[in-house]
């Protein structure tokens, strides 16, 4: 592996572990772990055997960079709201469906924040980026049996706290 493939990735999956990072700590500011994350593959590259996702080894390795920060910070409250003018996109909808829109991102945010770290974990990767089930398990370090349970029952967990009936598939 070169570093020519490592900048390819960069361009390719450099969003994705942006978000997932945004996601996971809470705030926006994380530039510097992007980077550390594709830093940390290079340096590591040897460990990539080629029959993953690079995106998913990726995640993984921004998943321990992100845990480390965690520990480093102290951080508690890891899930804290994060600023939605930020990341609104670009819509023609009247200003009541914006609206409408937002509060229900900050609510069903606001569910996925009571859940606890697997469950956020599971549904971020199946729910949000659309991971499949075989990706998410190399991701978390699981059985892909134990996805489908996680997720479903993150799921379930969701519903019974929100009232709200989300799609659950496995």
């Amino acid at each position: 592996m070169d570093d020519d493939l490592i900048i390819k990735w960069f361009d390719q999956y450099a969003d994705d572990i942006y978000r997932f990072l945004v996601f996971r700590l809470g705030t926006p500011d994380v530039e510097d772990l992007v980077q550390d994350v594709f830093i940390k593959a290079i340096n590591h590259h040897q460990s990539f055997r080629g029959d993953a996702n690079p995106k998913t080894w990726l995640i993984s390795i921004a998943r321990n960079l992100a845990t480390d920060q965690m520990r480093k910070n102290k951080v508690r409250d890891w899930r804290r709201l994060i600023d939605e003018e930020d990341y609104q996109p670009k819509t023609v909808d009247s200003p009541e469906t914006v609206v409408e829109n937002t509060e229900l991102r900050v609510y069903v945010r606001e569910l996925i924040n009571q859940l606890k770290p697997n469950y956020r974990d599971v549904v971020f990767l199946r729910g949000i980026e659309e991971f499949t089930v075989a990706e998410t398990a190399q991701v978390l370090g699981w059985s892909e049996n134990k996805v489908s349970t996680t997720y479903h029952r993150a799921i379930k967990a969701l519903q019974r706290k929100g009232g709200v009936a989300f799609e659950s598939e496995s």
